[in-house]
């Protein structure tokens, strides 16, 4: 290797949706996987959340975002926002509230 280069690794990338934003600078997204099982073969859903460093609180509930891998950030934060994929059409997923 030449004098002054470094080697860096290629960083992971996930894409999830968002699932919380209640944090400040932090929201938590939810990675869905449908793998085989390991003996049987049946596809099995797997679910994965991830706590991630959001910046300029741009991410909201129900978005798609692509995040990265980065340093530890906190106790549980080791990912960071790269994108915001897409937004829900109706506006953010919450329940709605009905007066009956």
């Amino acid at each position: 290797m030449a004098e002054g280069a470094t080697r860096r690794t290629k960083r992971k990338e996930r894409s999830g949706r968002v699932v919380s934003d209640a944090m400040d600078k932090t929201i938590v997204v939810e990675l869905r996987e449908k793998r085989p099982h390991p003996f049987y073969g049946k596809l099995v859903r797997y679910t994965k959340k991830l706590y991630v460093h959001d910046e300029k609180n741009e991410a909201k509930t129900g978005d798609v975002v692509t995040v990265e891998e980065t340093r530890p950030l906190s106790r549980k934060k080791r990912w960071r926002i790269v994108e915001i994929v897409r937004r829900p059409v109706g506006g953010p997923t919450s329940p709605s509230v009905s007066g009956s």
